[in-house]
């Protein structure tokens, strides 16, 4: 027994120790990681210092593997870019640019400001679009001493006309349309007839009780001029159907509902509610400057009938021995602008009342209308809450949040979790509350969270936590040699 529990007390203690080695290497991958990306910023920083373009006759390059030489489309000229070299010592890497006239075996270096980082092993090819363009992908960045690696997945284009570069940040929108079929388990291309809406991310989908489909809202971009983008919040709408009741064939048609409509956003969040409504909870605008993104939470609610082809605005009741109270105190209610932070989920929201016109591009009308107090419509907190009998009690609601969890069972709705951000910071909810959609009194909360106690870590502090975890689990002899391995490295 003696011998048993011995080799079983060094078997834990093995996988214990492989588990913190592990745990060590991960760390050390992560470090080495944001070692390299500092130093690819250094290097960036000195190349941002080139201002215009340079084109000096040069003797050939210096030796180097890895680069890509490409055909000039139009003359008769190889254009070199980037490349490796060691010298025994150090990796040297490089992202210059060389063209070789073949006619006159002349070299010519060509510096163009804001270039790649540095790099090799990279994939590149020309296409005679535009005076012709070179076109890179990908590659490597090494440390000096040759152990540490860093692979780009970023794509870049030289315009070889006027000789500038340019990053392209590559985003792709779809407006496809599959099917998937729940007996025979295969996906199917629809092509609908008609119209549909623009290829987009974060749209949502019900169903209408007459098994169509609605596709509601939605994000893209868009490229305005050369280094910027232009975010697109989209509040159409459009109903997918089958054509003549074949199954097999479907048409598109633009929706345009009555009613009160929601401010166009993008992460809110889409349930079915009773009487084959869709429910819409939530969201954020995001307003987007040059340098900057700033984002307007909500948590207000809508309703949208499909029989009726109508929006409706979610307002809440309050419980019916409180009802006077309530409609008094929202005639004193002052108006005011929404808050990124919010309290515990039980504790009394701010009134907001959002104002906003909304322009969406040209093919949306022109919305403008004024929103009462989202979500509880700014009614004050129930006094007589240990009256009620069921479980939760009354509170002003989910505080503004985006990317929410919504469920509804037994007509009432459950909402769970979400985000929202505070300048820099983004605070994940996990509280819980639920809402009686047939009654529309009060929200009561399940579960509560102070978001004031959410834990944030800047980069700086988790590796500071992440020792202290690590020498909490003790093996000074593997931290005296995890010490000496990552000075060898650095020097």
């Amino acid at each position: 027994m003696g011998k048993k529990g011995k080799k079983e007390k060094k078997g834990r203690g093995a996988e214990k120790t492989a588990a913190k080695m592990e745990k060590k290497v991960s760390k050390r991958s992560r470090k080495e990681e944001e070692d390299l990306e500092a130093l690819i910023a250094h290097f960036q920083t000195l190349d941002a210092k080139r201002t215009q373009i340079v084109e000096t006759p040069c003797p050939p390059p210096s030796p180097r593997l890895n680069a890509s030489l490409s055909v000039h489309p139009e003359k008769d000229e190889l254009i070199l870019f980037g490349g490796e070299y060691f010298n025994g010592q150090k990796t040297f890497l490089y992202n210059e640019l060389y063209v070789y006239n073949i006619r006159k075996d002349a070299w010519t270096k060509v510096d163009i400001p804001s270039p790649p980082p540095r790099r090799c092993a990279h994939q590149a090819v020309v296409v005679p679009q535009g005076g012709g363009q070179l076109w890179v992908f990908g590659g490597e960045f090494a440390s000096p001493n040759g152990e540490q690696f860093y692979h780009y997945k970023d794509l870049w284009v030289l315009h070889l006309a006027t000789k500038t570069w340019e990053q392209v940040k590559d985003y792709i929108y779809y407006n496809d349309v599959y099917a998937f079929n729940l007996d025979t388990f295969t996906w199917s291309k629809l092509s609908p007839s008609g119209m549909g809406p623009t290829p987009r991310s974060g749209c949502q989908m019900s169903v209408t009780p007459q098994g169509g489909i609605v596709i509601y809202g939605g994000y893209s971009k868009q490229r305005v001029k050369k280094d910027m983008d232009k975010g697109t919040r989209h509040s159409d709408m459009f109903l997918l159907k089958p054509e003549d009741g074949r199954e097999d064939k479907w048409v598109w048609t633009r929706m345009n509902p009555s009613g009160v409509k929601p401010t166009p956003r993008s992460g809110f969040s889409v349930a079915m509610a009773p009487n084959h409504q869709t429910l819409f909870f939530g969201g954020v605008c995001d307003e987007e400057e040059e340098e900057s993104l700033a984002g307007e939470f909500f948590n207000d609610l809508y309703f949208y009938d499909a029989t009726r082809n109508r929006w409706f605005e979610g307002q809440l009741k309050g419980p019916k021995s409180e009802k006077k109270k309530r409609r008094r105190g929202r005639r004193e209610e002052p108006e005011g602008g929404s808050k990124l932070a919010c309290g515990g989920a039980g504790t009394q929201a701010p009134v907001e009342v959002v104002k906003e016109v909304v322009t969406e591009d040209g093919t949306v009308v022109t919305i403008k209308q004024v929103l009462s107090a989202p979500g509880s419509a700014g009614q004050p907190q129930s006094e007589d809450e240990d009256s009620l009998e069921e479980a939760g009690s009354p509170t002003s609601g989910p505080c503004p949040r985006s990317n929410t969890m919504l469920a509804v069972k037994h007509g009432v709705l459950y909402v769970y979790g979400g985000m929202f951000e505070a300048g820099d910071r983004q605070v994940t909810l996990s509280d819980l509350h639920c809402l009686d959609l047939h009654r529309m009194e009060a929200w009561k909360t399940l579960v509560e969270m102070d978001p004031e106690t959410q834990e944030w870590l800047e980069e700086t502090d988790s590796e500071e936590d992440s020792e202290e975890v690590e020498g909490a689990e003790g093996g000074d002899e593997d931290e005296d040699e995890d010490s000496g391995e990552e000075s060898g490295a650095e020097d």
